[in-house]
């Protein structure tokens, strides 16, 4: 059992609140899953740079050289540190910083890459981890989140979600993979690695691999349900979309709410009763084996 919560926003005036109602909506559901929690942040890309967000398993203290060998390998970059994580921003490739910190910060994990994504996640309950990152500071166009509850992997910080494989790509999942083994050594076959043994990350590998073919979200989605067995609930968030699907049996509860200023999703009713207009909102369970989609760009 896990909770998830997803954010769209379609009124770009929510936008600098919504660290605070996707933080409180993440609040919410501590009870279906108190051992981690993570959120996903799309905020404004900066024009030409990348935004890496990396952990570290020492705190604060592991990121003390990353600045100085960045510098030192001569790549244009700044580093913000946020508690355990520390969000790079930099005119470099993500692979440039990837080969970097692999052999120079091995200790460092990478948590998420793109022009917009800033995921953070840690072991412990939703309101600290919110609080350890100063989300509710936050802005942005739409996020994911996910509280968990560990029944097939251990509790840490990397089997937290959201789980992130490609450029402002990630997925929160609640529910069980029976064919994860399998599909993941097809996704190695293709070059994709693999940081855990957590199935939902193979989810999340399976969605790029789709999209790297050239598949928009709603069509990695639809090929998802062909592809994947077992029960599932996926919110997925793009640069620029927001998608829900869930498996044909349909097990796992959500609930979906839209205006016109927002799409919400919640594993239950309760995580989406402050937002604001709720009280006018179309409300409805997402039907099994459908694919719900949003996206910024093809609305524009």
């Amino acid at each position: 059992m896990c909770g998830i919560v997803g954010l769209f926003l379609k009124d770009r005036s929510l936008e600098p609140k919504l660290g605070e109602l996707i933080s409180d909506m993440l609040i919410t559901m501590t009870d279906r899953g108190p051992d981690s929690a993570g959120i996903a942040i799309y905020g404004a890309p900066s024009t030409g740079k990348t935004k890496i967000t990396v952990q570290s398993p020492d705190g604060e203290r592991g990121f003390s050289s990353l600045a100085a060998e960045l510098r030192e390998a001569g790549l244009d970059a700044t580093v913000v540190v946020k508690s355990t994580h520390a969000v790079i921003e930099t005119s470099a490739s993500a692979d440039e910083i990837r080969t970097l910190i692999s052999a120079k910060l091995p200790k460092l994990r990478i948590m998420g890459s793109g022009d917009s994504v800033e995921i953070y996640k840690e072991t412990g309950l939703p309101k600290d981890v919110v609080a350890r990152f100063g989300v509710r500071a936050m802005s942005g166009s739409h996020g994911i989140g996910h509280t968990r509850m560990a029944t097939e992997s251990a509790v840490t910080t990397l089997g937290a979600h959201p789980f992130s494989t490609g450029a402002d790509q990630c997925l929160v999942h609640n529910g069980s993979l029976s064919n994860h083994n399998n599909l993941r050594r097809e996704l190695v076959r293709e070059g994709m690695t693999f940081e855990t043994q957590n199935d939902s990350e193979v989810a999340a590998a399976y969605l790029t691999s789709q999209m790297s073919k050239g598949k928009d979200l709603g069509e990695a989605l639809t090929s998802a349900l062909d592809d994947l067995d077992g029960f599932f609930t996926f919110v997925v968030g793009t640069k620029s979309g927001f998608g829900v699907v869930r498996d044909p049996i349909a097990c796992k509860p959500a609930v979906m709410a839209e205006t016109d200023q927002y799409v919400a999703f919640g594993s239950e009713y309760r995580a989406l009763v402050n937002l604001p207009g709720i009280e006018n909102a179309r409300v409805w369970e997402p039907e099994p084996a459908t694919v719900y989609f949003w996206d910024h760009e093809k609305a524009a």
